[in-house]
């Protein structure tokens, strides 16, 4: 089927109490995986570019990768989204190029500045049918040019003059997620009884009191990996150094998921499964050269991470058809 925006997605994400992954794609084979997973598990998927990634991979080609996994996948729902837009420039560009969805970023600005942009970027983007996500609050962290030392949370008392000026069809907001694979710093965390981190939990109270003041409207969390240790651990018995990454923990992005979370970012784990699975390659056989050799179980161990969390972490698989 041809690409869809997240309207449909949402409304009955929201509806059954499951959320949308929303993927961050750079290349083929992480398209490929993210999708054959999708498929198997006849879930709905969200795509989306980031301006890192439009500038790595070129524009044309990353909608070429999506419009290719829709032909492949016709089985289910897939939305092209524009993911941390950083202004309206960046949102037209994607909008008139072949994304079904935008996200406009002023969390940056002022509450008011904010407001502006994004009003302008959903006047334009509503006219094609494209869907747009706002933001309030910021996540502290780094990732893919998305950077904030030190995050904000939402103030939920702002957020229905928001959406009622704006217009916007889905919400980011700040809770305690943030950017990146070092999501916390281990003097956040309490040891178990294991000897593992936790880290703090999430607000789940700005959550609450935001669902309340916006009924039946999609909520989204960005920097939501979980940051697999299993993939950790391979990447520093394999020659990498990346110790105390710290992501969320599942159950409660499972419990947001159930709320109105309807759209949960995943970034990290991804990478971390590719990343691990070539530096494990590469360590045991380093005589091997051929690009496929190593990009076939980084593509396939990355397939299994995005089921898990289809399955287990999002509630979405077995969606897709009332999502169309």
């Amino acid at each position: 089927m041809a690409l869809v925006n997240t309207k449909k997605m949402f409304e009955q994400a929201y509806k059954h109490g499951f959320a949308i992954g929303a993927f961050n794609v750079n290349n083929m084979e992480i398209v490929q995986a993210i999708t054959e997973a999708c498929k198997e598990e006849k879930a709905p998927v969200i795509l989306q570019v980031s301006k890192g990634a439009r500038a790595y991979a070129n524009h044309t080609y990353l909608v070429k990768l999506v419009e290719a996994a829709a032909i492949e996948c016709p089985e289910i729902p897939i939305a092209l989204h524009l993911d941390h837009g950083p202004d309206f420039e960046t949102c037209k560009a994607c909008i008139d190029g072949g994304f079904t969805s935008v996200m406009i970023d002023g969390s940056s600005h002022s509450f008011k500045e904010n407001m502006e942009i994004t009003k302008k970027v959903v006047d334009y983007a509503h006219k094609f049918g494209v869907t747009v996500e706002g933001e309030l609050g910021t996540l502290a962290g780094i990732e893919d040019e998305v950077s904030h030392e030190v995050g904000s949370y939402t103030r939920p008392e702002e957020v229905e003059e928001f959406v009622k000026y704006t217009g916007v069809d889905s919400l980011a907001i700040a809770i305690g997620t943030s950017h990146g694979a070092y999501k916390f710093k281990p003097e956040q965390c309490t040891v178990n009884e294991k000897g593992i981190l936790v880290p703090p939990a999430l607000r789940f109270d700005i959550l609450e009191e935001v669902s309340r003041r916006l009924p039946n409207f999609p909520i989204v969390l960005h920097g939501s990996s979980s940051v697999p240790q299993e993939y950790v651990k391979m990447v520093n018995e394999n020659g990498g150094q990346m110790p105390n990454a710290i992501g969320v923990p599942e159950e409660e992005l499972r419990h947001a998921a159930r709320l109105s979370v309807c759209k949960i970012n995943i970034d990290s784990d991804l990478r971390l499964a590719m990343t691990g699975t070539i530096r494990k390659f590469f360590n045991e056989q380093p005589s091997k050269f051929d690009p496929r050799e190593y990009l076939k179980p980084a593509r396939a161990n990355i397939k299994e991470v995005v089921r898990h969390k289809l399955i287990d972490v999002l509630g979405c698989a077995g969606k897709a058809d009332i999502c169309k």
